[in-house]
């Protein structure tokens, strides 16, 4: 994993060289962090850092989730501009340094999706006998590259340097107090194609395209996958999109089918129950074809990004007639997969043997990782077997 050559001088080249050899080597970083990690802070057989009460000891139907709003939510004690940053901030050509993260990407290492929008702040995880209830506020994207993709940057130039100091990983202290910084939380969704009459299931797998996106770049991961938040900015889709149902369907419709982002949330929130995706897959979950699960969350041991984990189990025929322009790019990479002799799209098989591989030996993001075992760990669930 090291790099032999010497770091170059100019601090924006070094700061571009320590974020290819980030953006080259997230995995060995990740396992090198696990190695030192306390087990008892990870999700049991996963890669993933999680308080024990964020994953349920059973799947949980999705509509079980509970969201409850809290616009007032106190600021959290950090925001990325601490002096603890100091050290891997590049400095301008007038010799000022950067003060954010989010700013040294956008002018030397902008990926091709770069975008400060509003995001829901994940400020509590609650349990009860009914499900979980999850609270959020408001938040900012480039909180998770101000604080997610500093802290790692951090770690890689630490490494690089021979296992220099971190302190701003100290000062963040334990990863999993969502007031001790913002939370924004993705959703990230394996989508299995189970096929009723012969046993068999298989899942769609991505590769991000470190080129096109800001953080996760060079790794798998299950799809689809995307930050919970609203489809636009404009005030009326804050409350119309605060749904992790209607969160999963954009993101199916974006990365799986390529459609737009652009829902004309601009001019009015979405009408979702117009919205013919959204129609037949209402009918599909209500007559049993589709199920969709809340598996828990937990965050990245390198970068702290925190994942919401989910599965949505599609009857073969309900995935074959949604999906039937399935894509094999999209905005964010390309779907890892091979279409068959019919032209029908295949994915990986959902077997012991792909889930051991993916997990162990493939550079898989540790949300990805963690969805898989849990979701193999649940599969008679999932899959309804008896």
């Amino acid at each position: 994993m090291a790099d032999d050559r010497p770091g170059p001088s100019d601090s924006r080249e070094h700061w571009r060289w320590v974020r290819s050899f980030l953006n080259d080597h997230r995995f060995e970083l990740t396992n090198r962090l696990l190695a030192e990690s306390d087990p008892e802070r990870l999700v049991p057989g996963t890669p993933l850092l999680a308080r024990r009460h964020w994953i349920p000891e059973q799947p949980v139907p999705l509509e079980r989730v509970r969201l409850r709003w809290q616009p007032d939510a106190p600021e959290a004690d950090l925001d990325g501009g601490e002096p603890e940053l100091d050290r891997i901030r590049p400095r301008r050509r007038g010799g000022t340094a950067y003060r954010r993260y989010a700013d040294a990407v956008r002018e030397l290492a902008r990926p091709r999706l770069f975008e400060d929008r509003s995001c829901y702040r994940l400020l509590d995880v609650g349990t009860s006998a009914g499900g979980p209830t999850l609270a959020f506020g408001r938040g900012r994207y480039f909180d998770v590259i101000d604080i997610c993709e500093a802290v790692a940057h951090e770690y890689a130039a630490a490494v690089l340097a021979g296992g220099a100091a971190t302190p701003f990983r100290a000062a963040i202290g334990d990863p999993t107090d969502l007031a001790r910084r913002p939370v924004m939380a993705a959703i990230s969704t394996l989508t299995i194609r189970h096929d009723r009459r012969t046993g068999e299931a298989e899942f769609v797998l991505h590769w991000r395209d470190p080129e096109k996106v800001a953080s996760g770049g060079g790794l798998f991961q299950v799809m689809p996958v995307g930050m919970f938040q609203a489809s636009h900015d404009a005030p009326w889709n804050e409350g119309n999109d605060f749904d992790l149902w209607r969160a999963i369907l954009r993101e199916l419709s974006e990365e799986l089918l390529g459609d737009a982002e652009d829902y004309g949330s601009d001019r009015a929130p979405i009408d979702y129950a117009a919205w013919p995706l959204n129609r037949s897959l209402t009918a599909a979950h209500e007559a049993g074809r589709l199920r969709v699960f809340w598996l828990g969350l937990g965050m990245d041991p390198l970068t702290f990004v925190t994942d919401m984990l989910t599965v949505a189990v599609f009857d073969a025929e309900l995935f074959d007639e949604t999906f039937r322009r399935i894509v094999s790019t999209n905005d964010e990479g390309h779907r890892v997969g091979l279409d068959d002799a019919t032209g029908r799209s295949t994915g990986i098989p959902f077997t012991a043997e792909q889930v051991d591989r993916l997990t162990g030996a493939e550079p898989m993001q540790p949300a990805g990782a963690a969805l898989l075992r849990l979701a193999w760990r649940h599969r008679k669930a999932l899959l309804q077997l008896s």
